[in-house]
């Protein structure tokens, strides 16, 4: 049976003479097997004559003022399959094309053109329970702690819910591997085990499992794409290893720029501060922006972040997604024990920048002293290095420490060796300001993506 051919519509500009448009619109029909339902005109005159002119190309023509609003448009009243560029410098230039890639991307069109293609990232539609999407512009901006606090917030405050988490992290296993954080303690003897092992037991969904005490799935990843596609995953093995789990919520994790290869019914997204707009606002940034239902904004303190920054980053989100509700924070370390009159060595991802505002919060809500830190956690070597000079220049009673690269193979391994208690520490997102509630706008999410489902039936 021979397949339709796919919907297209042509991008066009009036550098290009009449008869020359309509010859490449008849070449993208003859070469390239598209049914071209319509072109959009995106700008210049030059060569066209009159805007009357345009109607001898024998396809509707779409003209706005704006271009960018006229492709909008084209991919609302057309439904296109793939938008084929047949514009060029001067009227259209890279950055355009790639404010043109993110809207047709999340429209889930293909843009193309003479020596590019784009293709919006495939997501699977496997989950049978209601699902959420949490991803980031970047990596360190915090997804893995948002994901945990939205799967504890879910716990207490939504009677009758149990979330799941699936990860994807680059450190994850070969397949899914189940934590069942609900069920089990997991103590730093028993992270050494695992690492000792082989296993990475500082993956994303051994810390969402100790931070929030809910199941977890563990999947790995490979490579990502612009739009944050991952070359390879066993994401798709995850999510069908959730489904015959008897939790009725999924949240799937990102990692890194990269998003879950799966179809959920809301997406967060949680974008640096420290990072400025241009993490949200270049090549596919507005892309992740465009698909989501509730921006987290973290960092949005100084050092990270003055004022301006903060204000320019959330200007950008609004005018990307005006839809999508954005709400600022920051992170503070939530450690799992007391320390209360312990003096503590405190090993971190965060930059030295931060430091002092840092053990300032630990001592000052945990009444301890901190009589080191460390802002070498993802970096081995150096890790090792100034824990052991912080060891022995100081009576230590304990080592806090975040879930994150080393904390498990060199910190914790370093701590146990010398009889130095560990504790684990989260980092939670704290609401600035009390413009918006974050609870309640993660709540919403929630609710949202429940309400979506349901309009889709539970067999899916």
């Amino acid at each position: 049976m021979k397949s339709k051919p796919l919907k297209a519509i042509c991008l066009i500009d009036g550098e290009h003479y009449l008869p020359v448009n309509q010859g490449g619109i008849e070449y993208v029909k003859r070469a390239r097997g598209y049914d071209v339902v319509a072109a959009v005109f995106i700008g210049g005159y030059e060569k066209i004559g009159t805007v009357e002119d345009l109607k001898k190309l024998g396809v509707p023509v779409i003209i706005e003022s704006d271009p960018f609003k006229a492709i909008a448009r084209g991919l609302e009243e057309y439904k296109p399959d793939v938008v084929v560029d047949l514009s060029d410098d001067p009227v259209v230039r890279p950055p355009e094309r790639f404010a043109y890639a993110n809207l047709i991307l999340a429209k889930n069109a293909v843009y193309e053109g003479a020596d590019f293609r784009f293709e919006p990232p495939q997501y699977l539609d496997i989950p049978n329970r209601p699902s959420i999407s949490v991803v980031g512009t970047a990596k360190r901006v915090g997804k893995t702690a948002v994901a945990a606090y939205i799967a504890r917030l879910v716990v207490e405050k939504s009677p009758g819910v149990e979330p799941l988490i699936v990860t994807m992290g680059r450190g994850g296993p070969p397949e899914p591997e189940v934590i069942r954080g609900d069920e089990i303690i997991i103590t730093p003897q028993m992270l050494l085990e695992f690492a000792r092992e082989g296993k990475h037991a500082a993956s994303d969904h051994f810390e969402d499992a100790l931070m929030s005490r809910v199941a977890t799935i563990g999947c790995r990843r490979c490579g990502g794409g612009f739009a944050g596609a991952a070359y390879y995953s066993v994401v798709r093995e995850g999510a069908l290893l959730a489904n015959s789990m008897p939790q009725n919520l999924h949240i799937f994790e990102g990692s890194g720029p990269s998003v879950p290869p799966i179809e959920t019914d809301a997406w967060i997204v949680t974008v640096g501060a420290h990072q400025g707009a241009e993490y949200a606002e270049m090549y596919m940034g507005p892309y992740r922006i465009r698909k989501s239902d509730l921006a987290i904004m973290t960092m949005c303190e100084e050092p990270m972040a003055d004022a301006v920054r903060v204000d320019s980053v959330e200007r950008s989100l609004t005018q990307l997604n005006p839809h999508m509700k954005v709400v600022r924070t920051l992170f503070r370390p939530k450690p799992l024990g007391s320390l209360v009159k312990k003096r503590v060595v405190f090993a971190t991802t965060a930059p030295s920048s931060i430091g002092d505002k840092l053990t300032g919060y630990l001592e000052q809500e945990h009444e301890c002293s901190v009589v080191g830190v460390s802002h070498n956690l993802s970096r081995r070597p150096a890790l090792r290095d100034e824990l052991s000079r912080l060891f022995e220049r100081h009576k230590v009673d304990t080592l806090l420490t975040e879930l994150k690269a080393a904390a498990v193979d060199v910190a914790t391994a370093m701590a146990v060796e010398r009889g130095i208690e560990v504790i684990y520490a989260d980092n939670v997102p704290v609401q600035v300001g009390e413009d918006s509630d974050l609870d309640r706008a993660i709540l919403e999410v929630i609710e949202c993506a429940v309400e979506r489902f349901k309009s889709r039936g539970t067999t899916r």
